[in-house]
């Protein structure tokens, strides 16, 4: 009995003193209570007009930016693991496949049309060349399931990205754990992986070139000869290339010679022959850094595209403005010589305006590069 006394006795002190050091705090403490993602908040420039991309419907958050940013790099997004979004969209060239005309995909396929510039999304109201897609959301599926682009399916990616973190998965990320911190549980469906990719497309603003800085009142940001060149480009090119933008959105044939497979461009979606070789007029915005220009890249240098727009005879071929039923009436002001009156020392002023498009402090953001899931470019 002694003994069975002493026993209870020693464990009653042993309890004793483990809830003497929970108190104390001298114990472990327990894991705190998940707090669910952070909100992040999202304000656009002071100069820019309002976004149409409704977040209202896509709230956005630290986490769920995170996550659409692993996926935007991640080469699991393709059939052979080695192309994601940021192959042919790479931040150093304003979110375009610098110095490549046309996109390469899986094995190494040449696609049909230059990488668009990913940057200031929100404010679209359509993508691609051809406008094909009208919102953001669904942009993603579209080089996904393009067999020269990303040849995967929707259906396979999101069973692939399950499997992360998983015995044997090759990946560099546990996928689960990231839509959990960003959505609260670990369910992977379409939904929530186009939602977070928009997220992070949405945080590519480009707002602070020289030029934003002149327009905010730094009359010092542009030089004499870039502030000529912004008065002739008001003058000669801001009825296409309009408003803080730098585009009106529309789409237009501008003259350019059908190239060997014969896009035909916004027809292709509407089915009318009205839109025959017109294509969506692209923002300037870093246009310095995007070469090469046009739907198919044929033009490596802005002073090739001014010399194509100026119908200069002298010339490549490629450079002189083919007129068709479709071409843009603004390049029709004068039947006899197509195109747009542009001298040398106009030219010269133009691409120093250009230049002023170029935004450093975006291309170089560290919080639009690559995590370290990206494959080489």
């Amino acid at each position: 009995m002694k003994r069975k006394f002493k026993v209870q006795m020693l464990f009653w002190g042993l309890l004793a003193l483990v809830v003497a050091s929970c108190k104390s705090g001298t114990g472990d403490s327990p894991e705190p209570e998940p707090t669910g993602p952070t909100p992040l908040t999202w304000s656009k420039p002071s100069h820019f007009p309002d976004p149409v991309y409704d977040l209202s419907k896509n709230t956005m958050t630290e986490e769920g930016v995170e996550l659409g940013r692993f996926l935007f790099y991640d080469g699991i997004l393709s059939r052979t693991g080695n192309i994601g979004c940021g192959t042919c969209h790479q931040p150093a060239a304003a979110f375009t496949h610098h110095g490549h005309d046309l996109s390469h995909g899986v094995d190494d396929r040449v696609g049909v049309r230059n990488s668009p510039s990913v940057q200031n999304l929100a404010w679209n109201t359509s993508f691609f060349w051809d406008g094909g897609v009208h919102h953001l959301d669904l942009v993603p599926p579209a080089p996904i399931e393009n067999p020269v682009e990303m040849d995967e399916t929707l259906s396979n990616i999101l069973e692939k990205l399950r499997n992360t973190g998983k015995a044997g998965s090759n990946s560099k990320v546990n996928y689960p754990k990231l839509f959990q911190k960003a959505y609260g549980t670990e369910e992977i469906n379409s939904e929530r992986m186009l939602k977070a990719m928009s997220q992070f497309m949405m945080t590519l603003v480009s707002a602070t070139s020289r030029y934003d800085y002149y327009v905010q009142g730094d009359q010092n940001a542009l030089n004499s000869q870039e502030k000529e060149g912004l008065s002739i480009f008001q003058q000669k090119c801001a009825s296409c290339h309009t408003g803080t933008l730098f585009t009106d959105h529309s789409f237009r044939n501008n003259g350019l010679s059908p190239n060997r497979i014969d896009d035909k461009g916004r027809s292709a979606i509407t089915l009318d022959v009205t839109d025959d070789y017109k294509f969506k007029v692209p923002s300037l915005r870093n246009v310095g850094l995007t070469a090469p220009y046009m739907h198919d890249g044929r033009f490596y240098s802005l002073e090739e595209v001014l010399d194509h727009y100026a119908n200069n005879q002298n010339s490549s071929k490629l450079s002189v403005i083919e007129v068709s039923p479709t071409l843009d009436p603004l390049l029709l002001q004068d039947p006899s010589r197509p195109g747009i009156r542009i001298s040398t020392a106009e030219k010269l002023a133009l691409i120093a305006f250009l230049r002023t498009l170029n935004d450093e402090q975006f291309t170089k953001d560290p919080r639009h590069a690559d995590p370290g899931v990206g494959n080489a470019f």
